[in-house]
């Protein structure tokens, strides 16, 4: 269990040790190609000192690795990315946003699928600007109007990733909780629920309600998020937010236990069409 940097340093290694391989190369082979020490090569397997993107590049381009998709999520694991705005887009907030938030913006931006358990508000990618900032004001209380404003224009601009080509898988099982909680008064509320009834009826979108009525869960340990990869499980994480720092799980036992759990979840709660009734039945009482 680590922070966001030291995981996406090791799994960076990870993934361009297993490049190498399938290149047929062996680490003192690749340092020489790259006009580099051995020790170098070992260094950024192992996750042990961080990487530059020109470094990624080159070896990327010794392996003889083409694939632009491929390419730029690496180098989003080092630090930055080549693939247009989506990809970078918060670089222009690095002065307002903590280091593990724009952590957690990078790898979004580059998942193809999100799980995530709520069991306090609204998912994010699912926000009105209205609730957004309700939510982000109870959060940072004594924050100026200012920096309010520009976290909310993060938030809604997060959103644009299941609009995107392709875009976000986003499942959700969201406890009852969230739904009856009163964020930002009964009008804000009641905005919000019908913005989710619309927001499960994208194709991209999977909601699912856990009513009360369910009693005790595996999820009442907190929420989690799920980040999965297209391109390779070795990169899936799980994230765990705290109030002052996000952890980061990365261990095949834990993803696998973490996606067990969701697949329990999902099981138990009520199916997305139960879901959008239930959302629908809490809008109209909100």
């Amino acid at each position: 269990m680590q922070h966001g940097p030291a995981v996406r340093r090791r799994k960076l290694g990870a993934e361009l040790r297993a490049l190498r391989t399938s290149a047929g190369l062996t680490s003192g082979e690749a340092a020489r190609l790259a006009g580099w020490h051995q020790s170098k090569v070992s260094r950024i397997e192992t996750g042990t000192s961080g990487v530059r993107p020109a470094d990624v590049r080159l070896l990327l381009d010794v392996y003889g690795v083409a694939d632009p998709q491929l390419r730029e999520l690496l180098l989003v694991l080092s630090g930055t990315g080549d693939g247009g705005d989506r990809h970078h887009w918060w670089h222009a907030y690095r002065g307002v946003l903590p280091p593990t938030y724009r952590d957690f913006i990078s790898l979004e931006s580059q998942a193809s699928a999100m799980r995530t358990l709520e069991t306090t508000v609204i998912p994010g990618l699912l926000q009105t600007p209205e609730y957004a900032r309700a939510v982000t004001e109870a959060a940072l209380e004594g924050a100026s109007e200012e920096r309010l404003d520009t976290l909310v224009e993060v938030r809604l601009a997060r959103q644009d990733i299941l609009h995107a080509e392709p875009p976000l898988e986003l499942s959700a099982v969201l406890d009852e909780a969230v739904l009856r909680r009163q964020v930002g008064g009964p009008g804000v509320m009641a905005r919000q629920l019908s913005r989710l009834v619309e927001a499960a009826r994208l194709p991209q979108v999977r909601l699912q309600v856990m009513p009360f009525g369910a009693g005790a869960h595996i999820g009442v340990t907190g929420p989690f998020v799920i980040f999965s990869f297209s391109r390779t499980s070795d990169l899936d994480v799980v994230v765990l937010d705290h109030l002052t720092s996000s952890l980061h799980l990365e261990r095949k036992e834990d993803l696998r236990a973490y996606s067990e759990a969701f697949n329990t979840l999902s099981i138990h709660a009520l199916s997305p069409e139960e879901s959008l009734e239930f959302i629908a039945g809490a809008a109209a009482g909100a």
